[in-house]
């Protein structure tokens, strides 16, 4: 640790005028545990929440389909005792309201919401070298002065919207998923366009399809899916889940992914056709992410592994949809399965089997532009009610260019992540002193709140650190975060997913800023336990590769 410690402390820093010591941004899943964190210390700190209420991607995602694809009892917060012994969740993936209410328990339960302050958006923050305190400006015009800065923004939370000619003369309803109505529209009998096959669209056809007249899903690229199979949690399954929560997160914590799924350990080739034939049929009819992360590690490493499985899936897609034709349409031909973001479905692909479905492919034939009364394709017109633009998220580093973000000298975050997050640790940037990340970009890619509760439970201690030996500032050094940059790329090395063309790796589409066609490592891809060995070694070795001062 190459710290200044050891000089006279600036009675003008240290005496700073500032509203708080700590501003946590974002009242979402990591937001919520990290202001009761500091809440418990007796810090002066509050929570910025950009929206009218708490609960991040669960408060604005209402679309109909919207739930886990996490076991609900792996999602859930693990830090309090009193919380597990009292919550009982009602599925094994819970929809949108039943997790909403959840962290609303939550919240209540510790009386967080004093700490809380809503319709607060961040417009900027610049950092003040002189006091060593960020001066955050609000959308509503007010000011406020902190030490410390805690970014709690969400992976998912800046939708990306097309750029079709005419989307402002649509005379219909038309909104992204992430903008749903809180006031549930009414869909039935209605002419409804789809446009996107991503994770969110394969939660919502299914619903929609149920009540809409007409729905017409525009595919430009199609994914590899999976069932949820999702069940009830009666009260007797509850108790036996709550008998084994100290199992549960022991698990979670050694997995790479963050869940009770467990690799196959076995080599690949060393299992003849038929066991692995056994494993998948099993793993495909069983819950959750089984059928990603509870199969043979060579699906990610190795090409014909990979390639063997998803002709496998491939067959099950097939099986599912009464058109051959258009089962093929739905089959992915340029990616393999697993090597990109699994989404899990509920009668995903029996919805095209419908006759109030039709699937429109988008890139045989691409939207030319929205119509007052519809859109029109390269191929042909459509008039409809409502369009659903579910077209994707500006991941990982979205919400942070949306932010007038200036560190050290003018240094804007947004100049210094353009080709890509820089970081070290995936808590900090260089250039950005008192600022600290909780699952950023370069944190590893695991369950949401095993990650985040793993974050906080790094950041909190750090912060006491400081507070101890009267630190006012602290800095990561740039050399080793060129070298936790360059472990991240390494990392990309030997597994699949880091040549698919994903949100993972920065293929968003055309992303202002963003260029399209290169990579952007946005991820850990290490695994969960790695993850944790790494932030866990800087603690011992007394915050090495940060400054202190």
């Amino acid at each position: 640790m190459n710290s200044t410690a050891t000089q006279p402390t600036d009675s003008a820093r240290a005496n700073a005028a500032r509203d708080y010591e700590v501003i946590v941004i974002g009242g979402g899943v990591a937001g919520i545990y990290q202001i009761k964190r500091l809440a418990d210390l007796g810090v002066k700190a509050t929570l910025l929440e950009a929206h009218s209420d708490l609960g991040g991607t669960w408060y604005n995602n209402r679309y109909p389909g919207a739930r886990f694809d996490s076991e609900s009892f792996t999602y859930g917060y693990s830090f309090s005792k009193e919380v597990l012994d009292e919550w009982d969740w009602t599925e094994w993936y819970s929809p949108q309201p039943e997790t909403l209410r959840y962290l609303n328990f939550v919240t209540n339960k510790f009386d967080l919401r004093k700490h809380m302050q809503f319709n607060c958006r961040v417009t900027s923050m610049h950092f003040d070298e002189h006091t060593d305190t960020w001066r955050l400006t609000l959308a509503d015009g007010r000011s406020l002065r902190t030490r410390f800065v805690i970014t709690a923004l969400g992976i998912l939370s800046i939708p990306t919207r097309p750029a079709f000619a005419g989307m402002e003369t649509f005379k219909g309803l038309s909104f992204h998923p992430y903008d749903w109505p809180h006031d549930q529209p009414d869909l039935s009998g209605k002419r409804v366009a789809i446009i996107g096959t991503g994770a969110t669209a394969i939660q919502i056809i299914p619903e929609v399809a149920k009540v809409a007249g007409r729905l017409t899903v525009f595919q430009r690229r199609p994914n590899w899916a999976a069932p949820l199979n999702n069940a009830k949690i009666d009260k007797a399954e509850m108790a036996k889940i709550r008998a084994r929560y100290d199992e549960i997160f022991a698990t979670c914590a050694r997995t790479p992914g963050g869940f009770e799924h467990e690799p196959d350990r076995r080599v690949f080739s060393d299992v003849s056709p038929e066991e692995r034939r056994e494993l998948w049929d099993r793993l495909y009819d069983g819950p959750g992410f089984g059928i990603w992360l509870q199969n043979f590690v060579e699906i990610f490493t190795d090409e014909a592994a990979n390639a063997e499985f998803s002709a496998y899936i491939a067959e099950r897609i097939r099986s599912r949809v009464s058109d051959k034709a258009l089962a093929e349409k739905l089959i992915p031909k340029d990616h393999g399965f697993g090597i990109q973001r699994v989404p899990l479905e509920t009668g995903y692909f029996e919805t095209y089997n419908r006759d109030n479905v039709e699937l429109v492919d988008s890139q045989a034939t691409p939207i030319e532009e929205i119509t007052p009364g519809g859109l029109r394709t390269t191929d042909r017109s459509f008039e409809f009610d409502v369009i659903v633009y579910a077209t994707g998220f500006d991941s990982f580093t979205g919400a942070f260019d949306k932010i007038d973000i200036q560190g050290s000298n003018g240094l804007k975050l947004r100049d210094k992540w353009a080709d890509g997050p820089i970081t070290f640790l995936g808590l900090m940037a260089s250039g950005m002193p008192n600022l600290v990340m909780l699952a950023g970009p370069q944190t590893a890619a695991t369950n949401f709140p095993r990650g985040a509760e793993l974050a906080v439970d790094w950041v909190t201690p750090f912060l006491e650190h400081l507070w101890q030996h009267g630190y006012t500032r602290f800095d990561a050094q740039a050399a080793p975060e060129q070298h936790w940059h360059q472990h991240v790329k390494d990392m990309y090395q030997g597994v699949l997913m880091g040549k698919a063309k994903s949100w993972i790796t920065g293929y968003n589409g055309n992303l202002e800023g963003h260029e399209y066609g290169k990579t952007r490592y946005n991820i850990y891809a290490g695994g969960g336990p790695k993850y944790a060995r790494s932030i866990q070694k800087c603690v011992a070795t007394g915050y090495e590769g940060v400054d202190l001062s």
